[in-house]
């Protein structure tokens, strides 16, 4: 394929700047649509009597269709194991995985559902400096709060090991407390305030620890949120562009980037 037609395909299948990119985003969103309702009306008994041989070749149809795609994906990108391990390069694998398991494996195709990620790029079809700088925020907060997500998480797994050892000793088996593994599941959900009520505390003792558990549990879950909101702050301070890079299809560049900050390569058009 040559050097001229790649970049027409790339351009089409990675830019929705073009009436042909917008109209395979709209094609290609549709399809996404269609194949997770097919996916759902199978898993309806009733459904799947009556018309589960139509189902399974809609299914197979979309799952080829997107396996093209996904090939023609890899073929016009400058850097195909950099589009390939990228969020969406991922979904998009995941995306035709199941079907093919589905052979060895009866029923593992209900898990393409997970293509209903795909409709994310419904952005770039609204693509407009506003939604995708949105979206780079988001990811951009995150990626810079992971390092305190991940103290934070630590410290949460070493709190519910301690608590629930601690309810343990309190506690005895009768209550439902048999073993530190089940006193850590009590622990956790205590903690995150879920109380699901399987397993309580029989003594005065073990009841006051469960109080000071649930009191902890509040406070504890609006850390995360102020990491975040803290880093969406920081993040929404900066302007994005659209250009999407020829070599990995990232986007969320600075409006004054020359080069990719994922990849390195350059964001200026390839000479004809």
């Amino acid at each position: 394929m040559s050097q001229g037609i790649r970049e027409k395909l790339r351009v089409i299948i990675f830019e929705a700047e073009t009436p042909a990119g917008k109209a395979f985003d709209v094609a290609l969103i549709l399809a996404i649509a269609l194949s997770v309702l097919v996916v759902m009306l199978d898993s309806v008994e009733s459904i799947r009597a009556d018309y589960g041989q139509w189902l399974y070749r809609l299914e197979w149809a979309f799952t080829i269709a997107f396996t093209v795609e996904y090939i023609a994906r890899l073929i016009c990108i400058g850097r195909p194991l950099k589009y390939a391990t990228s969020f969406f390069g991922v979904v998009d694998l995941l995306a035709i995985l199941p079907t093919y398991i589905s052979l060895l494996v009866p029923g593992s195709h209900y898990m393409s559902v997970v293509r209903v990620l795909r409709v994310l790029r419904v952005f770039r079809i609204l693509k407009v400096v506003k939604y995708v700088s949105e979206a780079e925020v988001l990811m951009q907060a995150m990626r810079a709060s992971r390092r305190k997500i991940t103290v934070f998480l630590f410290s949460v797994v070493s709190l519910v090991i301690i608590l629930g050892s601690l309810m343990y000793l309190i506690e005895s088996e009768e209550t439902g407390f048999t073993s530190i593994p089940e006193s850590i599941y009590w622990a956790i959900v205590t903690l995150t305030t879920v109380g699901y009520g399987d397993i309580r505390p029989g003594t005065p003792l073990g009841q006051a620890l469960a109080a000071v558990v649930m009191i902890m549990g509040y406070s504890i879950i609006a850390v995360p949120t102020g990491i975040v909101s803290v880093e969406i702050s920081r993040a929404s301070q900066k302007e994005v562009s659209t250009i999407a890079c020829a070599a990995c299809s990232a986007e969320g560049h600075d409006p004054d980037a020359l080069y990719c900050n994922h990849c390195g390569e350059s964001l200026a058009p390839p000479s004809e």
